[in-house]
């Protein structure tokens, strides 16, 4: 990696961090496929997980590692807690990439070490330091943060620093653990720790934030301004509680204002040379991507990447756009990868015409995948006259990128009126190949779907969040439906689409339970294995 000083460093944590979003949990085929778009985006490092927490994070950490970390890739990262048995295990999950690091972290704050940790300052400082120099051990690529380190005492947060770097850390990083400063007490913070930590030239200063109070961005650029140079930020800006500074809107806006930030960066205003190696084209694509795979829905008026964030509704908007985009838009749409080329395919499309406008959208599949997607295509084509880019990612996302089909919905029917009580009688095929069919009756045609299949499948959930939103425009758009179910404090996500909007609810609910039942059945596997 280079580690100039006068570009800025996107490290992407949606694999790690993002994940922790409720109801995101990701396998590890959904996770090396979101690694793979990382590196087509052009993040310079990508956190894969965290190694040592399962079995399975192990897993997708070595196969990103192993896939997407060649020589001339990203960067492959796995997290790991100051503790020896977390780094040799992130060390040994890392072992297949050609360029790895280590990020190991320990509270700092008083409120952490006297209520979490339960240590003193003395012993901390001498944790950071001994396990920095374990991890350097492994490799010459290490990370390490002080977590909590906006609520840590700054002289105490000093000390720390300047030991973890002496013992090899070769980027510190500055989390905003609990998402609560604001952009000048942030920017203060990296100006102190620059004039304040003596060797802070021998690493790189990163930032990591939460967004608990709408900052994060606003907060990450002012670091940059004082000299941070690695941003730690997600895809949409998922992630723990209202989520990470978002990668989007980071990069777009060290992209739109370069000519204000360049001066920061030691360069010339002028200049019109890129402050980071994101390719701002792959934006839109890995932006819907992650909300496919991980069920997080992306507000409409969302930053960058929302469906009205380049949509004007006022007429003094229209016209000015429509004389001159630049009256109202700072940015074109096509920088992100949103083009206007909606209608594309009908039902008379051969397969060799949809394969081409796969790859141009972004999709690898391989030939059964293919087949599958052809079958569905053909069958939406007949129902509907034009096929839209958006009709496509959908059929796409709802063929392919499916959990294990444990459950497998057969047959959905339903009765309703204004003057009849809904009622519906659906047809389940078990994991063990038992067809099972019953009938309810609900509120409303979509209660009584899920009733009757409550009843078939027998696995306790409580349903927290039901929505619709249409794919395109039209009396015979695609519906997607988006739905999550909690199970002892976990969250599970299921997304389909049809143009029925019962059946595509139908199936997001299978979806989500066999997320579930997936979930259940693992821990069980764990369970018996300690026994």
């Amino acid at each position: 990696m280079d580690t100039s000083r006068d570009r800025i460093i996107i490290f992407d944590t949606t694999l790690r961090d993002g994940e922790q979003s409720p109801g995101a949990t990701l396998n590890v085929e959904e996770k090396l496929e979101i690694a793979r778009s990382l590196a087509r985006l052009g993040v310079d490092v990508i956190e894969a997980g965290f190694a040592y927490a399962s079995p399975g994070d192990f897993e997708a950490v070595q196969k990103v590692a192993r896939t997407v970390g060649t020589e001339d890739g990203p960067i492959i990262c796995s997290l790991a807690r100051a503790i020896e048995a977390d780094i040799k295990s992130a060390a040994e999950a890392l072992k297949p990439a050609a360029k790895a690091r280590i990020h190991t972290f320990i509270s700092t704050s008083d409120i952490h070490l006297k209520y979490q940790l339960k240590k003193s300052r003395s012993e901390v400082l001498a944790i950071a330091q001994e396990m920095v120099a374990y991890a350097k051990s492994f490799m010459e690529d290490v990370e390490f943060s002080p977590m909590d380190a906006v609520r840590t005492d700054s002289e105490y947060l000093y000390q720390v620093l300047e030991a973890a770097i002496a013992a090899g850390a070769t980027t510190i990083n500055i989390p905003d653990t609990v998402g609560y400063t604001t952009p000048s007490e942030f920017g203060a913070l990296i100006k102190g720790i620059k004039e304040n930590v003596p060797n802070i030239d021998r690493a790189i200063i990163s930032v990591h934030g939460h967004n608990d109070l709408g900052l994060a961005v606003a907060n990450f650029l002012e670091a940059v301004k004082n000299g941070a140079r690695q941003l730690e930020c997600t895809i949409n800006g998922i992630g723990e509680r209202a989520g990470n500074a978002a990668l989007e809107e980071l990069v777009m806006a060290l992209h739109v204002r370069r000519q204000y930030f360049n001066p920061f960066l030691g360069r010339p205003a002028e200049s019109t040379e890129s402050l980071t190696n994101i390719d701002t084209q792959h934006i839109y694509k890995t932006s819907r991507l992650v909300s496919n795979l991980t069920g997080v829905i992306v507000q409409p008026n969302k930053a960058i990447v929302g469906s009205n964030a380049f949509a004007h509704e006022s007429g003094i908007h229209q016209d000015g756009v429509l004389k001159n985009k630049l009256t109202y838009e700072i940015m074109d749409a096509q920088s992100i990868g949103l083009t206007d080329n909606q209608i594309i395919l009908g039902k008379h499309s051969g397969r060799n015409a949809f394969r081409t406008r796969l790859r141009e959208l972004g999709f690898e599949l391989s030939e059964a995948d293919l087949n599958k997607a052809f079958v569905r295509f053909k069958d939406v084509a007949d129902k509907k006259k034009e096929i839209s880019d958006w009709d496509i990612e959908a059929i796409v996302n709802d063929e392919i990128r499916q959990p294990p089909e444990l459950f497998r919905l057969e047959l959905v029917q339903v009765s309703c009126g204004d003057n009849s009580r809904p009622t519906a009688t659906v047809s389940v095929r078990t994991p063990e190949g038992q067809e099972l069919t019953d009938a309810a009756i609900g509120t409303g045609p979509v209660d009584a779907v899920y009733k009757a299949i409550n009843r078939v499948v027998n696995v306790p959930n409580e349903l927290i969040e039901f929505s619709v939103q249409s794919v395109t425009a039209g009396i015979d758009a695609i519906g997607e439906v988006t739905i999550r179910l909690r199970h002892n404090d976990k969250v599970y996500s299921g997304r389909a689409a049809n143009t029925d909007i019962i059946v595509a609810s139908a199936r997001a609910y299978i979806k989500a339970l066999n997320r579930l039942y997936a979930a259940l059945q693992e821990e069980n596997k764990q369970t018996v294995a300690t026994s």
